[in-house]
């Protein structure tokens, strides 16, 4: 049975899908996990198996289907959902949620605000007043305020595995990273605190673009020369646009931004380097996503940026490559040569 009182009161994950897995067992090291699932058969099937899609499920996780019980439970919540269902997910919590809650989001896209009847053609472009990190949908739709974000270098496998690893947990409270730190840190694992909120988010949202960009180099194999111009010149870009969106330098020159962008360039365990892998392979970006089984946040995130950096007149060339290549049918290997013969004059001009 969960205690439910003090710190002893079980946490709470939102979210079964690979990283939720892998926090919920994170979590279940030192504390009892309620673990939520929108599939009536998932939650079924967790509390009846030890492991769930491939994963081992630590003895101290339960699946629930209820927010309102989860609410009621737990104090500290981890929300792990897609950035198109956060909204939604947040919708469906928010009335059982209270001010003395803590939410710690560990989503990598955004969100994007737009009319109900959607875009129409005499519409402005998109720019900062039409997107919101996942913090800030939660803001926007619940009455909590102590609100905190993952980040970081964390492949969901590596985790499980109980691989060394480190994140980043960012909050403008002390309290929100503190309890990030008490709850997640053990010996394989380390955590870090950052009071920057957005620019840490935007480190995650932002790094998937350019991991894209190195599965399509890999895919056309080429070598480790090529990946580290890419991930240097992927990380200014990311500074760019990331200022440009609130966030500041000293997020994206740390665990959360080149940590997490070094991680996801060169693994593919990585969904978003699948992705760019696949597309120098041949295959179209709707074979793609309708054989992957998760989303890979970055083919959104491109066509937001896309706009964003057209209408704010952000140089982000790799990006605006990205989206010909998504979804204008260019090759990788035009686009590569594109930015090859960018011209680039100054190495580090951000600073």
């Amino acid at each position: 049975m969960f205690e439910q009182n003090g710190s002893n009161k079980p946490v709470g994950v939102i979210g079964a899908g690979s990283f939720g897995l892998a926090m919920a067992n994170m979590l279940a090291r030192k504390n009892d996990v309620l673990l939520y699932a929108r599939r009536p058969e998932a939650v079924e099937y967790i509390q009846s198996h030890e492991t769930y899609k491939g994963k081992p499920l630590h003895q101290r996780i339960k699946a629930i289907n209820n927010m309102q019980e989860l609410a009621e439970r737990c104090s500290v919540i981890f929300p792990i959902v897609p950035a198109a269902n956060f909204r939604a997910m947040m919708k469906d919590l928010a009335p059982h949620l209270h001010p003395y809650h803590i939410l710690i989001h560990g989503t990598k896209g955004l969100d994007i605000c737009l009319p109900k009847g959607g875009r129409t053609k005499d519409m402005p472009p998109i720019d900062r007043s039409c997107i919101r990190t996942m913090s800030e949908v939660i803001r926007e739709e619940s009455v909590v305020v102590r609100i905190g974000c993952l980040a970081g270098p964390n492949l969901a496998t590596e985790l499980v595995q109980q691989q060394p690893a480190a994140t980043v947990v960012a909050s403008h409270f002390r309290e929100v990273i503190n309890e990030g730190i008490r709850l997640l840190r053990n010996e394989r694992f380390q955590v870090y605190g950052s009071s920057d909120l957005i620019g840490v988010e935007l480190c995650g949202v932002l790094k998937n673009i350019i991991a894209i960009a190195a599965g399509g180099l890999s895919g056309l194999g080429l070598g480790e020369n090529a990946r580290a111009l890419l991930i240097s010149r992927g990380m200014v870009e990311m500074i760019y646009l990331g200022r440009a969106l609130g966030g500041n330098v000293q997020a994206f020159i740390g665990l959360a931004g080149v940590g997490d962008l070094v991680a996801t360039c060169t693994s593919r365990l990585s969904r978003n380097f699948t992705v760019g892998y696949r597309l120098a392979q041949g295959e179209t970006l709707d074979q793609i996503l309708s054989t992957m089984e998760e989303t890979a946040e970055g083919v959104q995130t491109v066509k937001i940026m896309t706009e964003i950096a057209d209408n704010l007149n952000v140089r982000a060339p790799i990006t605006q490559m990205l989206h010909k290549v998504l979804f204008e049918n260019m090759k990788v290997e035009e686009a590569l040569q594109y930015l090859m013969k960018y011209p680039f004059n100054t190495d580090v001009d951000f600073l």
